[in-house]
């Protein structure tokens, strides 16, 4: 429990508080504009608290997993599956392919021979290339 009452945990509560405390309050507010005839604020009045509850699980939440780490397992070990048992996923292992080969396409040939070319003579126009053709 010492560990939450660090000053980032005090900011941690004071934020979680105050958040539960101004959804309720705009769920008061709203409800008392849906009583003054507003029917669009029923919808309002009925969303505020669940947001509040929302803010309110996920400090308890934090506070959980603070209180009770789960305990680190050493990324060599590999679960043992019986058989019959769950499959569990694991960390996504990245496998080196190798690019298929490419296919010969004259198209792309020639434009990277035209792509080359206008590098080589960045002064030149496109219809100075020696390939060009005019359609």
């Amino acid at each position: 429990m010492k560990g939450l009452w660090t000053p980032s945990w005090i900011a941690r509560h004071v934020l979680a508080l105050a958040a539960v405390t101004v959804s309720l309050g705009l769920g008061w507010w709203q409800f008392s504009r849906a009583s003054g005839g507003n029917s669009l604020s029923w919808g309002y009045t009925f969303e505020w608290p669940v947001f509040a509850g929302f803010f309110a699980f996920l400090w308890w939440r934090e506070v959980q997993l603070a209180r009770h780490p789960e305990k680190a397992s050493e990324p060599d070990e590999e679960p043992e599956r019986l058989p019959g048992g769950p499959v569990t996923v694991g960390r996504p292992v990245r496998v080196a392919v190798s690019a298929p080969p490419a296919e010969d396409d004259a198209d792309l040939a020639a434009y990277n021979d035209y792509l080359t070319w206008l590098a080589d003579h960045p002064e030149a126009r496109p219809v100075d290339y020696p390939g060009y053709q005019k359609n």
